[in-house]
């Protein structure tokens, strides 16, 4: 069933239903990006008034201040929606709300990655100054984009019924 106009899905729900179900099912995504990556940001954020700091070369510095610009955009693509939300609420945009939350959330997984690699490349950097470094970071980062993207991806061409969720 097409789910518009009052019609049921094929879970048995309406448009508005379905709306619902997935705003709330990605706000509870977010829940958990969210934190850690604030969390993340935060100790981020006071590593540069460290005394070690200032003892990093030009190279390492730039690397950090790369990791916090991004930590930065992911915090901003992973609250996003909840300002999204408030902002359009109660004007019967909610399926268009999520649809873009739901870009957003990606978004800021994407950005997320960005600023896991980043980060563990500078403190791997500055630990160990090992040739294989690059190589670590890589498999880490390997690693996620089994874990976030091709799993995930991977089942739902797999198994989709068609059924749109």
């Amino acid at each position: 069933m097409s789910g518009t106009d009052g019609q049921r899905t094929a879970r048995d729900e309406t448009h508005e239903e379905r709306a619902d179900r997935r705003w709330t099912e990605l706000m509870q995504e977010i829940r958990v990006a969210q934190t850690g990556v604030q969390i993340m940001l935060g100790f981020l954020l006071t590593v540069v008034f460290t005394p070690t700091f200032q003892g990093l070369g030009q190279t390492d510095k730039t690397i950090y201040l790369i990791t916090v610009v991004l930590g930065s955009l992911a915090t901003g693509a992973l609250i996003a929606p909840v300002a999204f939300h408030r902002i359009v609420s109660g004007r019967n945009l909610k399926p268009h709300g999520v649809a873009w939350a739901s870009r957003l959330t990606f978004t800021g997984l994407v950005l997320l990655l960005a600023t896991l690699t980043s980060s563990l490349f500078l403190i791997l950097r500055v630990a160990t100054h090992d040739q294989y470094v690059p190589w670590l970071v890589a498999g880490v980062v390997a690693w996620y984009l089994c874990c976030w993207f091709v799993l995930p991806f991977w089942v739902r061409f797999r198994h989709a019924s068609g059924d749109e969720d």
